[in-house]
C-alpha cells in the first residue's frame, strides 16, 4: 500500500515533539541525568491517591456527566474564588477535560475558521503551533526576548493583531522560559484586547507556580472576561501528571461549544481521578505550598549555577524551567543537547523545539532532586570547559 498517499496532509506536515526526542534519546543510555521532561518528582499526596481507590472500591466507575461531576466542578470554581477571586459558575461555565492538553485543543477547535489566525508568544510550549494547525488556523507568533524577561509588551501585541487575528494564547507562568506577567503589565494589554475583541486563551497550568510576584488571572479583568477561555488543571500543582485531568472555565456560550466536540470524542473525563481532584481541591493547600517552596530553592540554586557557568539565564518567576542563553558557545541549541547528552549524559530540550525565539537558548527542568540538579551541572561545568 501506499501510505503517503492516506493520510492527512496536515498531520504529515508536523514535526515530532522536540521534547521527547531528547527523552527518548536519553532513556536509551545509561547514567543519564535527564532534566527534560517537565514532571513533578513528588508523589501525589496520599489523601488524594485514597480517594481514587475509595471511589473504585464503592464501585464508582461509572461514566460522569458530559462536563465532569458537578461536585468537582463546584470545587473547582470554589477553589478559584479562593485562590484568584474569580467567579465562575459551575453548571455552566466549567468544563472537566482529560488533562489541559484536552482544553487546548478544544479551545482551538471550538474557535478557529480556515484560514484565521491564532497569536501565539515564542518561544512556547510545543503543542501549542501543531494544534492551531490541526484545527485550520494559522500561527502569528509574537517574538519575546529575556530583554523583556518574556513579558507581552503592548506594543508587540499591536503590531500582531490584523483583521485576520481570531484568538491569542498567553501562558504565565510560561513554559518553557518561566515569565509571568502581573496585573500592572496586563493593564497595559487589556484596553487593546478590549478593543479588538478577539478571544483569550489563557493557559494557567502553572499558577500557583508563581514565586517572587502573586500569581494574576487576566481573567480578573471584568471588563473582558467574556473573551477568556481559562485553562489550568491538576498536573503540575498537585503532582497529578497521569492522572490526566483538566478543565475550562469560561462564558456559558463557550463552554458549550467546547463541550460539543468533548462529549463526542470523549465522553468524560477519567471517574476515579475526577474524585481524587475534589479531595485535592479541598484539602491540599498544604501540600502545594511545601512543593511550591521546594522548587523556589531549586530555581535560585540552579539559575546562579548556570549564570557561575557563563550561561547567561535569566531568573524564573514561575513554573519550574530556566531558560539558559547558550549562544556564547558557538553552538545551535540542537547541537548544544546533542553533544551534551553524548559526552556527559545530561540530556535538556534545545530551545529551538519551542519556537523561533528559542534558538540560542536551552530549557532546563529544576523539578528534579537537588541531588540530581548538583551532579547534572557539575557534568555541564565539566562540558564547558572542555571545549575551551
Amino acid at each position: 500500500m501506499e501510505f503517503e498517499n492516506i493520510f492527512n496532509e496536515q498531520v504529515k506536515k508536523i514535526k515530532p515533539s522536540g521534547i521527547r526526542k531528547f527523552f527518548d534519546l536519553a532513556n536509551t543510555m545509561e547514567g543519564v541525568i535527564s532534566l527534560g521532561v517537565g514532571e513533578p518528582d513528588f508523589d501525589t499526596p496520599w489523601n488524594v491517591r485514597e480517594a481514587a481507590i475509595y471511589s473504585i472500591e464503592k464501585g464508582k466507575t461509572f461514566y460522569t456527566a458530559n462536563a465532569g461531576l458537578l461536585e468537582l466542578r463546584q470545587e473547582i470554581c470554589k477553589y478559584q474564588k479562593r485562590r484568584f477571586n474569580l467567579d465562575y459558575i459551575a453548571e455552566s461555565e466549567c468544563l472537566v477535560t482529560v488533562g489541559g492538553s484536552e482544553a487546548i485543543d478544544l479551545a482551538f477547535r471550538s474557535l478557529i475558521n480556515p484560514g484565521e489566525e491564532v497569536i501565539l508568544l515564542s518561544p512556547n510550549y510545543v503543542a501549542y503551533t501543531p494544534g492551531v494547525e490541526l484545527a485550520g488556523g494559522v500561527v502569528k507568533n509574537i517574538l519575546l526576548s529575556d530583554e523583556n524577561d518574556f513579558k507581552l509588551t503592548p506594543e508587540l501585541l499591536k503590531e500582531a493583531i490584523n483583521d485576520r487575528t481570531k484568538a491569542i494564547l498567553l501562558n504565565f507562568p510560561s513554559n518553557p522560559t518561566g515569565g509571568v506577567m502581573t496585573r500592572e503589565d496586563y493593564e497595559k494589554i487589556v484596553p487593546i484586547l478590549k478593543e479588538s475583541g478577539i478571544m483569550v486563551i489563557s493557559d494557567e497550568i502553572y499558577a500557583e507556580l508563581s514565586y517572587d510576584h502573586e500569581f494574576c488571572s487576566i481573567a480578573s479583568f471584568d471588563e473582558i472576561k467574556d473573551q477568556i477561555i481559562l485553562i489550568s488543571g491538576f498536573s503540575k500543582a498537585y503532582a497529578m501528571t497521569g492522572w490526566r485531568l483538566g478543565y475550562v472555565l469560561a462564558h456559558k456560550k463557550v463552554i458549550s461549544m467546547m463541550k460539543k466536540i468533548h462529549q463526542y470524542v470523549i465522553m468524560c473525563s477519567p471517574t476515579a481521578a475526577q474524585y481524587a481532584a475534589v479531595e485535592a481541591l479541598r484539602n491540599c493547600d498544604l501540600e502545594v505550598e511545601k512543593m511550591r517552596e521546594s522548587y523556589m530553592l531549586r530555581r535560585n540554586y540552579i539559575t546562579k549555577a548556570f549564570n557561575d557557568l557563563g550561561l547567561k539565564t535569566f531568573l524564573p518567576q514561575g513554573a519550574f524551567y530556566i531558560f539558559p542563553n547558550i549562544k556564547s558557545t558557538g553552538l545551535t541549541s540542537d547541537e548544544f543537547c546533542e553533544q551534551l547528552l553524548a559526552a556527559k549524559k545530561v540530556a535538556c530540550v534545545p530551545g529551538s523545539a519551542f519556537g523561533e525565539a528559542g534558538e540560542g537558548y536551552i530549557r532546563v527542568s529544576y523539578a528534579y532532586s537537588i541531588e540530581q540538579i548538583k551532579e547534572a551541572v557539575s557534568r555541564i561545568k565539566e562540558f564547558l570547559e572542555e571545549r575551551e
